[in-house]
């Protein structure tokens, strides 16, 4: 099992920061995803801003999320 989401810090050019709890620091990139389905109100920045860690994960205000996996494996060190 891959690590999971201990915070996560959301950055002006649509990437955010994520601290998985084994300590590694890791950034992933949104962008790629702001123009497929529910993710479409992520290009609003303030909508982007309001992700925070839930179980392990992430999500934003409407519900948008992704699997930890995806984050851990998709993202790059810091």
């Amino acid at each position: 099992m891959n690590p999971r989401v201990k915070n996560v810090i959301p950055n002006n050019d649509y990437t955010i920061n994520i601290i998985f709890d084994n300590g590694e620091e890791k950034v992933f990139d949104v962008k790629p995803y702001l123009n497929k389905g529910i993710f479409k109100k992520l290009k609003e920045l303030n909508m982007f801003k309001t992700v925070k860690p839930v179980m392990g994960s992430i999500q934003w205000k409407h519900g948008q999320d992704f699997c930890p996996d995806t984050l851990y494996i998709a993202s790059n060190h810091i």
